[in-house]
């Protein structure tokens, strides 16, 4: 089992969900505030590997909503520091393991990492339900696609 540390939005219900899937994988779950996290632009980059920077957002946040903010036509460097401006704009959850680091909650590629079987049969029936779901992002009902590839820190 891993030591998964967890960056959140609390109270999110989408990371809800995602927490007690890997907390019925028997992995020990660590949760810290996304939004108050000190991050660096370094350390924030870690998270996202090699992914298009347009992945790298949160749909849901108040400024891409808005328009005011539009993803697709933004660098790297511009992207990082609307980040640490506005926490609200990074693509959650944030999650690392020893030292990889993976942004966004895809079933498969997740499963593939750590495992998300589950440790008890009466956890069975919880688990299968909630790997049913789409539980990458929140849960407001943004419909948009991911391409996902692995991410690694670099610390």
């Amino acid at each position: 089992m891993a030591r998964v540390i967890f960056y959140e939005k609390p109270g999110c219900k989408g990371g809800v969900k995602q927490k007690v899937l890997l907390t019925a994988a028997g992995h020990e779950v660590v949760v810290y505030d996304l939004l108050k996290e000190p991050w660096t632009v370094e350390r924030l980059r870690s998270f996202f590997g090699h992914r298009p920077v347009a992945e790298w957002f949160n749909r849901s946040a108040p400024k891409i909503k808005s328009g005011e903010v539009v993803p697709e036509t933004i660098d790297a460097q511009t992207a990082l520091e609307l980040m640490l401006q506005d926490p609200l704009l990074i693509r959650r959850p944030l999650l690392e393991v020893d030292t990889r680091c993976e942004v966004g909650f895809d079933v498969e590629t997740i499963d593939a990492w750590i495992g998300l079987k589950p440790v008890d049969e009466s956890l069975k029936v919880l688990s299968e339900g909630l790997r049913s779901q789409n539980l990458q992002g929140c849960s407001q009902g943004h419909g948009h696609d991911h391409h996902h590839h692995q991410g690694s820190c670099n610390h």
